[in-house]
């Protein structure tokens, strides 16, 4: 097996990196967008459509929209391949306003090979309370590409979804009134108490006034009238660029499939001895076939034969690592076992059940 990628990297989102803007820290309550969806046709395809016999509802919406259209196609038989039905998704972002252009993202959901050089049909676009509000339409952008001849086909990306940059105009706007709101609260996307507080004191520090006051370890309430400002806009424009360092916990990811393993800075790991090694163990079958002899009575008999072993690897011995005080100590107490990545995530989880790191650990 090959040696697995092995990355220790400083995260900003894991540790302590300096001043963030408070625009990168918070969601302001009430900004924020909605989801939208759509089921719709996209016509113009190279023969890569879907087959109606196995799709049924693209035939369905395709009857549909030519009898809206005036086309009586009652009791008609007709098998195009050039048409794929397809679900549509977008987000409305907060405020936009009528007549404005947001990108779509479309989805074949039949058997269709490929949306490549397909046009999107008028679609309507609804929320999760059922009204439209914005209608998509274009050419798709698919991002991947099909070959196939007789015996063989390549694939190379996934030419079944695709993207309309600016292909969906909003027809419905959302009815959030900004300026008639006294209080906001601002939701951390990392809760932290520290965090929360430091937040409070730097906005607070800005307007040279109490403005703001920490509820939970989440959320920080910011009281819109104390900030004297014109707007509630104003207010969220003034703040929203304030610096502040944010504390995060002390964290270590692993993702087992590529490898993979991050570190925060925060990461400690207490004095400890570790031993790895590795057996393998191989088991192998060959049975031999035992004939009589020639023109002698008898019939050939198959006799199992079984070859088994095991090898151990030298591992490591018995290496002890010291309390680490910073990141690169950890890291370099890691690296001094010379082990593989794989190895090194089954140590850390080992080191971990024993006590002796500090941090939070996190599987994917």
């Amino acid at each position: 097996m090959k040696v697995l990628l092995f990355l220790l990297l400083l995260l900003p989102g894991l540790a302590s990196a300096g001043a963030i803007r408070l625009k990168d820290l918070v969601n302001f309550d009430g900004v924020r967008g909605n989801d939208l969806v759509g089921y719709g046709l996209v016509v113009g395809l190279n023969g890569t459509g879907d087959g109606l016999r196995n799709s049924p509802f693209t035939e369905e919406i395709m009857s549909n929209i030519l009898e809206r259209l005036g086309v009586n196609v009652t009791g008609e038989d007709f098998r195009p391949k050039n048409v794929a039905a397809v679900l549509v998704t977008a987000s409305l972002p907060p405020f936009a306003r009528v007549g404005g252009q947001i990108d779509v993202t479309v989805s074949a959901i039949g058997d269709s090979n490929s949306l490549l050089g397909g046009t999107l049909i008028m679609t309507p676009l609804n929320a999760a309370d059922g009204q439209i509000y914005a209608v998509a339409q274009g050419t798709v952008l698919a991002g991947g590409a099909v070959a196939e001849g007789e015996a063989a086909s390549v694939v190379r990306g996934v030419p079944t979804a695709g993207v309309i940059p600016s292909g969906a105009r909003v027809e419905r706007e959302i009815d959030f009134d900004l300026s008639s709101m006294s209080q906001m609260r601002l939701a951390l996307r990392e809760p932290d108490f520290t965090t929360a507080g430091r937040i409070e004191t730097a906005i607070n520090r800005e307007f040279n006034r109490a403005v703001a006051i920490m509820r939970d370890s989440g959320t920080v309430e910011l009281n819109i009238a104390a900030t004297q400002s014109v707007s509630t806009a104003h207010a969220i424009g003034r703040i929203e660029n304030i610096l502040v360092e944010p504390e995060t916990k002390a964290r270590v990811v692993v993702d087992q499939r590529s490898g993979t393993i991050v570190m925060g800075q925060e990461v400690r790991i207490s004095r400890v001895a570790v031993s790895q090694g590795n057996l393998t163990l191989t088991v192998e079958e060959a049975p031999i076939a035992v004939q009589p002899n020639p023109f002698a009575r008898g019939e050939t008999v198959v006799v199992p034969r079984t070859i088994a072993g095991i090898e151990q690897e030298e591992g490591t011995g018995l290496a002890e690592i010291p309390e680490a005080a910073t990141l690169s100590e950890v890291v370099a107490g890691l690296n001094a076992l010379g082990v593989s990545p794989r190895d090194m995530i089954d140590i850390l989880k080992t080191i971990k059940a024993a006590g002796a790191l500090h941090a939070e650990f996190i599987v994917r």
